[in-house]
């Protein structure tokens, strides 16, 4: 009986030092958390809706109606060389995941050893075969393999995070770039159509010359302002031709022609609901990366403040070993031990206290770092939404600009016949202005198209 309550005595012994050190464990290391007031509601300048319909849950198919543009996209999807690397990434991430949950397991190596050369012809009795397998297996007691698998797991979400943001940023400059050739057609369209109609006044001041109408100075302007229209036609071709060149590249393609639609077909997206600020940390993806970047330095404070604790390694080793290799296999030659080892650390030279300090830097570090990107979100959420503002208050503007212009235009020529009071100068003045209000109406145009793009990449739409 006596046996008996001693061996319980030890058991009990055994049971309260494991719970001292499980309890011990769990203070050691911290349990993530989210930063709590991380996002402001009053992130988005001028906007402090409740309404969560927010526009970057829409999928791209979905917010892009042109055809020609979805294909654009999906080829950019399928082909575009930064994706393709962020996917390769993610792979890495992958491997280090399986890496680390593996560490949980003991090492298994196997030994064959034995002389390869006797010079004497003899079996001497220091000669042993053997042949015989080595575990070795760290005990995880203070957390430290799970708190690098929780970086690594981490990582592999950072990764994937990275992947959607390469995509939201590819959707959006190929959306934005094919507008910019639209736009760039359109204006090439009212520069030819301003060149015909300037030949035509040519034609027109040389008959009132003749009628001795106007002089001769009129003709060589009118001449002129032809041709101060006709030089910007090769640049706008060049634009042309760089943009396209560029548009090839984001969808992995060698440089050449887009196809394409009209400015005029496009179609704003109404109604641009952004949610409430707290959705930036599910659908922005880069708001998501840096969170992730933070979670794992919080995870990796948690391995360096381990090192100050003992470690707890247990090694076993078994097989056969015998001074005669016929005999190597038998019975009586096999042979196993097992052995624990518990390793504190005293003195390390200041690695783990600077270890411990450099983690917990970098934990800051990543902190500021992800506050300061939800502070950049908001910053392009808000931009986005006044530019979209401007460019629907500009176009409204502009298409009352151009009505009276082109009446200007009209009754300058008009008064030109028949009134010796108007000279050329004023037709000139305003044809003009008609012509930089009709190509800024068409940059209007790109801008409230280009800012709808905008605000749909600054909520985190396009990776859905």
């Amino acid at each position: 009986m006596k046996q008996i309550n001693n061996r319980n005595y030890k058991m009990s012994k055994w049971f309260l030092l494991m719970l001292i050190v499980f309890f011990a464990s769990c203070r050691l290391k911290d349990i993530y958390k989210h930063p709590v007031g991380i996002v402001d509601n009053k992130l988005y300048r001028d906007s402090d809706t409740t309404d969560t319909t927010n526009i970057a849950n829409i999928p791209w198919k979905q917010m892009f109606s042109d055809t020609l543009l979805q294909r654009l996209i999906q080829e950019g999807i399928n082909n575009n060389p930064d994706l393709k690397i962020a996917l390769s990434r993610m792979k890495q991430a992958e491997a280090n995941l399986r890496q680390s949950k593996a560490a949980f397991y003991p090492t298994l190596d196997l030994i064959a050893s034995g002389p390869v050369v006797n010079t004497e012809k003899i079996v001497s009795t220091s000669t042993i075969y053997e042949a015989a397998g080595s575990s070795t297996w760290e005990v995880d007691i203070w957390g430290k393999m799970r708190s690098s698998k929780r970086a690594a797991l981490a990582a592999l979400l950072q990764s994937d995070a990275y992947k959607k943001a390469v995509q939201t940023q590819l959707v959006a400059d190929i959306a934005t770039d094919f507008y910019a050739l639209l736009a760039y057609d359109a204006q090439l369209q009212v520069t030819l159509k301003t060149v015909e109609n300037r030949a035509l006044d040519v034609e027109i001041m040389k008959k009132l010359k003749e009628s001795d109408v106007v002089t001769g100075a009129a003709v060589v302007q009118s001449e002129a302002n032809r041709y101060s229209v006709e030089v910007t036609i090769p640049d706008l071709r060049q634009n042309i031709r760089v943009t396209e060149n560029a548009l090839s590249i984001l969808l992995g393609r060698n440089p050449g022609s887009i196809e394409r639609d009209s400015l005029n077909n496009q179609q704003v997206w109404k109604g641009l609901q952004v949610g409430v600020p707290i959705q930036l940390l599910a659908n922005r993806p880069d708001v998501m990366e840096a969170e992730y970047q933070f979670r794992i330095s919080y995870e990796l404070t948690n391995v360096a403040r381990s090192y100050f604790y003992p470690t707890l390694t247990i090694t076993a080793q078994g097989g056969y070993a015998n001074g005669n290799i016929s005999q190597l296999f038998n019975p009586s030659s096999l042979f196993g031990n097992i052995a624990a080892g518990l390793v504190q650390p005293i003195f390390e030279h200041g690695m783990n206290k600077q270890r411990l300090e450099i983690a917990k830097a970098q934990q800051e570090e990543n902190l500021t770092a992800f506050k300061k990107t939800i502070l950049n979100a908001g910053q392009e959420v808000s931009n986005a939404l006044y530019n979209y503002q401007a460019a629907t208050d500009k176009i409204k503007i502009r298409e009352h600009q151009i009505s009276f212009l082109q009446k200007s235009v009209d009754f300058t020529k008009e008064l030109l016949k028949y009134t010796a009071n108007t000279n050329y100068t004023d037709v000139l003045t305003s044809e003009q202005s008609l012509l930089a209000a009709q190509l800024s109406s068409v940059s209007d145009k790109v801008q409230q198209l280009q800012a709808t793009i905008a605000l749909y990449r600054s909520l985190g739409g396009g990776w859905r």
